[in-house]
């Protein structure tokens, strides 16, 4: 059995962790870095398949010493592309990457094709006849729950053009370790999910403080209530385009409000994986949801947005803060940032890749507004409705091709006397009753305040 003092970075060894049912177990966890604190040795782990998040300094005592692989001496720094990949010794690590293989003779619905009721073994109320169209490329969104790595639809070669786009081939070893023990924000402190590049002269304190209107950092609280005598924000800048109770949208300006779209590309940052930090943020708008109280606007989430892009994408980042999750408010940021492009009258998709947590709010929602519409249709003189996967997108603003994934993905398409039709059965529809039941938060767009702008005149910016 090996001895503490031979564990280096690198190793990989079961570590004993609590999982989501407060049971012990034994995942593979790779050492990423050892600490030593007055005479006690710390070690940061990552588990091999899990996500970063759950990564943590542990003792010894958390280590199986008996199961440990010690790195290979002869592997050599792996490259990609001419640039430096993982530590020189480490294990070699896959990219894992899911992707559904579809049969080239697999049809999907054609985009102008009707679709209308149809009855299937009594057990669909409605069903909607397509007919085959042009041949599925791939899915454009990953199939993976439970995994932030979820990769689906990204090209090989990263997209550099979002706000907070990350390249994983620049991975070192200094981003992929948590480096913010805890953000105070207002009444909550947030423990970072992963690495932001926040200055390096804060990474070594127990808590960072926040301002929660304009987001400035401080080392300590008294550098706060100094701040907070000065700061006179008791809301996001920018103008205040949305309000409905005690729900309020900004729409924040990155070129007009350089140093709170940069703070809060900080911020985000520390929930975000897949992202990495651009300064430049004058391309960008920033959509700030607030929830409002007597001590102000409290930020609750956010999304940013392209002010021109080329590829229809209506969000580069979302992300709604860890105290506000599980409770509609992300899916009320993204039915938000569909109303803004049926303002534009365009049709929009978000930024991939998508983080498990954004992928399965993406996929909620598309799925829900999708069946809205299926539902409601109505038949005129006894035939059945009809309704094309181009209605469908031009109703919602949802891209074709998340429409069709989305039908595939909810397993309406089915082949029936000579024809693809699209079926809901009463599970569906009772699960889509019983959801929409539950979702209590949505957009009233008579609340909305907004004019596009033509942001392909440089003079708007």
């Amino acid at each position: 059995m090996a001895e503490v003092g031979e564990i280096i970075e690198g190793c990989r060894l079961p570590v004993l962790r609590r999982n989501q049912d407060n049971e012990d177990e034994w995942p593979l966890a790779e050492i990423l870095s050892v600490k030593d604190i007055s005479g006690r040795k710390l070690f940061y782990v990552h588990y091999i398949d899990f996500n970063k998040r759950l990564d943590e300094w542990v003792t010894h005592e958390r280590l199986d010493l008996k199961k440990i692989q010690f790195p290979k001496k002869e592997a050599k720094t792996p490259t990609k592309n001419g640039l430096p990949g993982s530590r020189p010794g480490s294990p070699e690590r896959e990219v894992k990457r899911k992707v559904e293989v579809v049969s080239p003779a697999t049809p999907v619905p054609s985009e102008t094709a009707p679709a209308s009721v149809f009855p299937q073994n009594g057990a669909a109320r409605r069903a909607m006849a397509a007919q085959p169209g042009r041949k599925r490329k791939s899915n454009c969104l990953g199939t993976d729950e439970d995994s932030q790595d979820s990769s689906d639809g990204i090209p090989s070669a990263p997209r550099m053009t979002g706000s907070l786009v990350s390249d994983r081939s620049h991975d070192d070893i200094v981003t992929r370790m948590k480096n913010i023990e805890c953000i105070e924000l207002g009444r909550h402190r947030l423990k970072p999910w992963y690495f932001s590049p926040y200055p390096q002269e804060l990474t070594t304190l127990p808590v960072l403080y926040l301002c929660e209107f304009c987001l400035k950092y401080g080392r300590s609280l008294k550098c706060l209530q100094r701040h907070l005598t000065k700061c006179d924000l008791r809301h996001p800048p920018g103008n205040e385009i949305y309000r409905k109770g005690t729900i309020s949208f900004f729409e924040i300006d990155g070129r007009k409000n350089k140093s709170y779209s940069q703070n809060l590309c900080l911020l985000a940052k520390c929930f975000l994986d897949h992202k990495t930090l651009y300064y430049d943020t004058d391309p960008f708008l920033f959509y700030v949801m607030t929830e409002y109280d007597c001590k102000g606007f409290h930020i609750v989430g956010y999304f940013s947005k392209e002010k021109e892009s080329t590829e229809d994408y209506n969000v580069a980042c979302i992300l709604t803060l860890p105290p506000y999750q599980r409770r509609g408010y992300g899916k009320l940021l993204i039915e938000f940032s569909y109303e803004l492009s049926k303002v534009e009258g365009k049709t929009g998709t978000p930024e991939k890749p998508l983080s498990d947590l954004g992928l399965l709010s993406y996929r909620s929602y598309w799925s829900q507004t999708i069946l809205e519409i299926l539902m409601g249709l109505k038949s005129e003189s006894g035939e059945r409705p009809q309704i094309t996967i181009n209605e469908i997108s031009e109703i919602t603003s949802i891209k074709k091709e998340d429409v069709i994934s989305t039908l595939q993905y909810l397993n309406l398409i089915n082949y029936y006397k000579g024809q693809y039709i699209l079926t809901l059965s009463e599970d569906i529809v009772d699960g889509h009753e019983r959801a929409m039941l539950k979702r209590l938060l949505r957009i009233d767009s008579k609340c909305l305040h907004f004019t596009p702008k033509d942001w392909s005149k440089r003079g708007k910016w």
